[in-house]
């Protein structure tokens, strides 16, 4: 033993001998010693004594804000077009903005980018949002440098600012913008919130949740909901307790420090669901359809001096057919049968309820600054991220996932459950009708940002102690770029020209901030926009629009045959009048200056695919993909994204379980929720699997025997063998309990996810909203164990996947 550990000792030595005379030192071993220096501004002594030595503190002590500076409380809302708002003239009633619009200023011509992740980002940054990597949501991320949806580090965000110079920082809500392939408990957190420059966060973090069962982060991890919907839960009454508390607790403890609150609740995205008693209050108040609610507002907005008095009412279905997608067209109303115009009505009313009661608990907020003395030197800004929305079809629907799977809503289907809308049993989206109305007077809705009913928003900004007008109007142009320009110059502060050793590339936008004691129509002193979304395109300068005809998600491609048309949106604030041909060679400098701006912004290349086509791009991912996956029971929900992917494949799931007593129930495995999601379960002591296949009746259901106490090897296999008429996966499912087949039928799959974000994949439980009306969220499975399960989508054999699995049962 000597002799060998002699001759060990000797090789490492030569090794290390041969690798210093090539001057290089292996990692581990004493280097040459450099005394290390204390901070560049350390300025103390250290003697041998701690009594003989002067500390000195000032290295260590945190940077604080200058004296006075104001809370900022910034409140953003999804999808809500510059029509939808009682302060804008709508019939939306909003209490807690009409009292902040009656105390600040309203913003007539504040744009953003028609859609939410890039928005968002925007507002993050300062930046325009291709070059934070976010031309389209998370989920349509594409590889290119202005679609790749991580925001680099050349960008850092507003919050990373105030942090550093003394403000506690706070993120509640939605986050849809963090890369699909890192929402997991064990993804890489760089761009979660809290390495954003974030000290708290309360939210979800994906394009949408339920109000009634969300997917929740708390800071950097996954927590379920405090109560049940039961219970009184919604998420909008959640997050303003959150708020409350996050501002209580900062208080209590630095009284003196401001901070800086980013407040983005699930309203007004769908899925639209609100407390009964709120939807209740607008029963009636859409009966008169979306084209008279449009006659309706228009008058009112102008009367409000939303618009100018001159302003046109736009066309419907205006598009060239050869460009037009036909899942935006607006159905004329009174084209609608009678059950068809109480759906619709109904699908309003829920809307209307939503936002009215996420409003009320924003109220609770404002009460609670107000009653601690914080109101007056609180900025408030209240806003939304784009346009009205047009993703629930030409019909509306009761499952806003059927929008995402191309497959289409049946009026009989969603008849069925108009008495629930809005409820626990609903995921619906009003039809593209009142998207369009809600974006009054303005061309088309979210995802156009060619056109203002996509980009048009309302935006609020109340600071009593900064702002001396009440109740004005503001008429400057200007877009979601300029809100960081904003607040920083506020605050006394600049973005810095580098950030944590790296270089940071210039703001995109221009201060609103003269705005606050200027006229309602002094000019803007922003004098440029580009737009980019989806295939869509359009460039605003001084006051002049150019704006290529193409609708987004379509497929037609062709982009360099585009149409264009000219606007003088400052004497034409709806678009109506095409002035290309009066003035051409306008068009063709704006044309140009379009271009100059792509190439500066990581705007080419452009993506006008199908939502479905780019939702199912291959994305990279820190682990290796295989045709296999194995979960462990009662581990995090595992987000679809990162999840095994079985969308239009054929598959396979094994379970090893052990039933210990005859009352043994629950799910084994779970994916997915009640509008869309399959699971594999005991009841009864019997073996379950179902998939429910976009929240419609009946369930697909096999059922086994009854199962005696004892090991099993259990699962299921789904063998594909067409395509439906909406390319729906169409084959035949089988249930096994060890090596035999005990039942076999007919089924058809998603070929798309189950959601947008929210419901993962889950063994021995499941999250949220459960996928089968048989059992109750969690579903805990009791009474037994589950060892693994196995999920393939490989050519291997169901049985010899099941042979695997019980010799591994067999080992234990």
């Amino acid at each position: 033993m000597r002799k060998k550990i002699s001759k060990l000792l000797s090789r490492v030595l030569v090794s290390i001998v041969f690798l210093m005379g090539m001057g290089l030192t292996p990692a581990g071993l004493a280097q040459e010693y450099t005394k290390p220096e204390p901070p560049k501004n350390y300025k103390g002594d250290m003697k041998l004594y701690v009594t003989e030595s002067t500390p000195d503190w000032t290295p260590y002590i945190r940077k604080k804000a200058p004296e006075g500076a104001p809370n900022i409380l910034f409140i953003l809302f999804d999808d809500t077009g510059m029509a939808t708002w009682s302060p804008y003239g709508g019939r939306v009633n909003m209490p807690t903005l009409d009292k902040l619009a009656a105390d600040g200023l309203t913003y007539t011509q504040w744009h953003t980018v028609a859609l939410c992740s890039p928005t968002r980002s925007c507002i993050l940054t300062g930046r325009n949002h291709n070059l934070n990597g976010m031309g389209s949501i998370t989920e349509g991320a594409n590889g290119f440098p202005g679609y790749s949806s991580h925001i680099p580090e050349e960008a850092a965000t507003m919050a990373d600012v105030l942090r550093d110079n003394g403000w506690s920082t706070f993120w509640l809500g939605k986050d849809h913008n963090v890369p699909e392939t890192d929402l997991s408990s064990g993804a890489n957190k760089m761009q979660w919130p809290l390495q954003q420059g974030f000290d708290r966060f309360y939210g979800f973090i994906g394009g949408e949740t339920n109000q009634w069962y969300p997917d929740l982060v708390q800071d950097n991890h996954y927590i379920e909901p405090p109560y049940t919907p039961e219970q009184g839960y919604h998420l909008s009454k959640d997050l303003a307790d959150q708020a409350i508390n996050m501002i209580s607790d900062q208080k209590q403890a630095n009284p003196s420090k401001p901070w800086f609150m980013w407040y983005c609740p699930g309203a007004n995205h769908a899925p639209h669901q609100a407390p009964q008693e709120y939807i209740d209050k607008y029963k009636g108040k859409f009966d008169d359809g979306y084209d008279a609610y449009r006659a309706w507002v228009l008058p009112r907005m102008i009367a409000k001096g939303v618009l100018p008095k001159d302003t046109k009412l736009t066309d419907l279905n205006f598009m060239p057919k050869d460009q037009a997608n036909p899942g935006d067209y607006v159905r004329p109303w009174n084209t609608l049968n009678a059950d068809e115009k109480k759906l619709f009505s109904k699908l309003c009313e829920v809307f209307a309820g939503f936002s009215e009661y996420t409003d009320v608990q924003i109220g609770r907020i404002i009460d609670h600054l107000k009653k601690t003395g914080q109101y007056d030197n609180t900025i408030i800004l209240y806003a939304a991220d784009n346009g009205a929305s047009g993703e629930g079809s030409p019909n509306g629907s009761v499952n806003e996932n059927k929008f995402f799977n191309g497959f289409p809503d049946a009026l009989a289907e969603n008849m069925k459950l108009i008495d629930k809308l809005g409820g626990p049993d609903t995921y619906e989206h009003y039809p593209t009708g009142w998207a369009a109305a809600f974006s009054t007077p303005f061309k088309m809705f979210k995802r156009y940002s060619n056109y203002s009913g996509g980009t048009a928003d309302p935006l609020i900004i109340c600071w009593p102690k900064g702002i001396k007008a009440r109740g004005e109007i503001r008429n400057q142009y200007y877009h979601a770029v300029d809100i960081v320009p904003t607040i920083l110059e506020i605050c006394g502060l600049q973005m810095p020209a580098s950030y944590n050793g790296v270089p940071q590339w210039p703001l995109s936008g221009v201060s609103m901030r003269y705005t606050f004691d200027a006229k309602p129509d002094a000019p803007t002193q922003k004098h440029i926009q580009y737009y980019a979304m989806l295939g869509t395109r359009a460039i605003w300068q001084d006051g002049w629009k150019a704006v290529a005809v193409h609708a987004p998600l379509t497929g037609v491609g062709n982009l360099d045959k585009d149409q264009w048309e000219l606007y003088h949106v400052d004497a034409d604030r709806s678009e109506s009048k095409d002035l290309a041909k009066e003035n051409p060679e306008k068009l063709e400098a704006l044309k140009k200056l379009w271009f100059d701006e792509a190439n500066k912004n990581f705007v080419l290349p452009i993506d006008d695919r199908s939502a479905l086509i780019q939702a199912n791009i291959p994305r990279p991912s820190e682990e290796a993909e295989t045709d296999s996956y194995t979960y462990y029971a009662h581990a995090s929900a595992v987000p679809e994204a990162v999840a095994v992917n079985i969308r239009g494949r054929s598959y396979k799931i094994v379970a090893n379980i052990e039933i210990k007593d005859a009352n043994c129930s629950g799910v084994i495995f779970a994916h997915g929720s009640r509008f869309g999601g399959h699971s594999l379960f005991i009841k009864g002591h019997k073996l379950y699997y179902v998939y429910n296949f976009l929240g419609i009746k009946p369930e697909q259901q096999l059922m086994s025997a009854e199962l005696k106490p004892g090991k099993y090897t259990v699962g299921m296999e789904f063998t594909r063998e067409k395509a439906g008429e909406h390319q729906e996966s169409i084959g035949t499912m089988k249930l096994y309990v060890n090596d035999q087949m005990v039942a076999q039928g007919p089924m058809r799959a998603q070929v798309g996810k189950f959601t947008l974000v929210g419901d993962g994949l889950c063994v021995g439980w499941d999250s949220g909203d459960p996928v089968s009306d048989q059992y109750k969220s969690p579903g805990t499975f009791t009474g037994g164990i589950i060892d693994f399960v196995t999920v393939s989508t490989g050519k291997i054999e169901y049985l010899d996947l099941e042979k695997e699995a019980k010799r591994k049962l067999l080992e234990e």
